[in-house]
């Protein structure tokens, strides 16, 4: 393979390897500044960061607040304090080697405040931030404020297109680079538009290089383009390199990272991985953001997928095809259900699934009666960690709502990412991955359960492999 040319990036030369940041203490201090340290760019994520008492234990999240809103001020609170704990922790361990980058999140709620905040609060330990999850036009003259250099999260060359043209070409010095996230195997939320098809993926090389095209016409050529998603083994991406349409580039890796021993993952969680096949990450669109998001199948995934099946329209008034009526609640309320749909509500009642709740859409789903509860309850208990939530109607607006139902078709995100990211429960939590994941059992560099170092993982890397 040819060797690896180092770019300058947030101001220091480095190697062309990037942490991607995952949320909810998943990319934190000790493996993104262990990534800086082997010379990279290491990523610790300010979603939901972990935070730590005095003795250095993790500071739980538990939400003392009586309303939404105030609970939405303590998540504000938690995430400032987490997320200069991480930067503190990385700049430790990265030795003042390679640079350090926090991931935000614009969809996520307080997004400004928290960036604000942590910047402030850990001035001169970081030297980038990377954000995705929505357009984020305001990310640029945050990150300029505080001297640090930002890096948009795309996956077209129209997205960034709209970014430059509204924001980012008043703060040209400071743009460190370019992330285009493949929307079909990158793990986590992707950018899929309408436009695209999820169940038919595009090569991302012609999509990559339009970007370079539309960046060059805004005088970009010397600003790196970041591949991130379905990265593995650089010896694929080979023509990539020194290739003129391309320009300068950088690989993103999320997913490789997991299975490290600085990885704060469970031993289960890793375990997982060594495990999964081809086609065991799923992309789905249950995620309370509305976003496509791709995760590991399991017991959680199929549980929602359940139960979305277990739907039929309804109307309030008999009209149409809709001339059967349906019971609802213990009053007994009558909505009105096509005949075909009544036989199988009835049926999913026998079985058990014997509470049918609303959807936005004019649908009900059906559930267990103890599923009900803990829906509701976990809708009752949201503290705001979107700026708009489809599960619990939350938005970080003066209304405080969406203005829709709360959809029991989706799931609490902040609860399931904080489970899985401090316990050992692998099989009734979300565990987002990228696509490539199953590559963990098949490449021979894992076999017999081999876990690298992140040192170890960064010069494996640099080989090809």
């Amino acid at each position: 393979m040819k060797a690896l040319k180092p770019l300058v990036m947030s101001g220091k030369e480095v190697l062309p390897l990037v942490e991607g940041g995952k949320g909810i203490a998943v990319s934190n201090g000790q493996s993104s500044g262990a990534w800086a340290a082997a010379g990279g760019i290491g990523t610790f994520s300010g979603v939901n960061a972990d935070s730590y008492d005095a003795d250095g234990n993790i500071v739980p999240q538990i939400y003392q607040g009586r309303t939404r809103r105030e609970r939405h001020d303590e998540l504000v609170e938690f995430g400032i304090r987490g997320g200069i704990a991480q930067a503190r922790m990385a700049h430790e361990m990265s030795n003042g080697q390679g640079r350090l980058h926090m991931n935000v999140l614009w969809e996520m709620g307080g997004a400004e405040p928290i960036l604000h905040g942590v910047l402030e609060g850990a001035k001169g330990l970081i030297h980038g931030v990377t954000c995705g999850a929505g357009m984020p036009y305001r990310v640029a003259e945050i990150a300029v404020k505080f001297g640090v250099h930002y890096y948009p999260i795309v996956s077209s060359a129209r997205a960034f297109r709209a970014l430059w043209l509204r924001a980012y070409n008043r703060f040209p010095d400071f743009l460190g680079g370019v992330v285009y996230e493949d929307p079909w195997l990158a793990g986590g939320h992707n950018g899929l538009s309408n436009s695209e098809d999820p169940k038919k993926p595009e090569d991302p090389y012609p999509r990559v290089a339009a970007l370079r095209t539309m960046m060059n016409s805004f005088g970009l050529t010397e600003v790196p383009i970041v591949m991130a998603g379905g990265v593995w083994w650089l010896s694929e991406w080979e023509h990539w390199l020194d290739n003129p349409e391309i320009g300068p580039i950088a690989f993103q890796f999320g997913t490789r990272p997991l299975l490290t021993r600085e990885s704060p993952i469970s031993d289960a969680w890793k375990q997982k991985l060594l495990s999964l096949k081809p086609g065991d990450v799923y992309l789905n669109r249950f995620s309370p953001t509305g976003f496509y998001s791709s995760a590991v199948r399991n017991p959680f995934l199929e549980e929602l997928r359940q139960r979305s099946e277990r739907q039929v329209a309804f109307v309030v008034e008999p009209v149409g095809e809709h001339t059967d009526a349906f019971l609802l609640g213990p009053r007994g309320r009558p909505v009105y259900l096509a005949p075909h749909d009544r036989e199988r509500a009835e049926g999913w009642v026998h079985e058990g699934y014997s509470t049918a709740l609303k959807t936005p859409d004019n649908t009900l789903v059906f559930v267990t009666p103890e599923r009900s509860r803990e829906i509701l309850k976990d809708q009752v208990d949201c503290m705001g960690c979107l700026s708009a939530c489809a599960f619990s109607n939350w938005a970080q607006n003066e209304e405080g709502t969406t203005g829709r139902r709360a959809d029991p078709r989706s799931f609490c995100i902040q609860k399931t990412l904080q489970n899985i990211s401090h316990s050992e429960d692998v099989d009734n939590q979300l565990m987002f991955a990228g696509h490539n994941a199953y590559r963990f059992g098949s490449d021979p560099w894992y076999a017999n359960g081999f876990v690298p170092t992140v040192k170890e993982l960064v010069e494996r890397i640099a080989t090809g492999y």
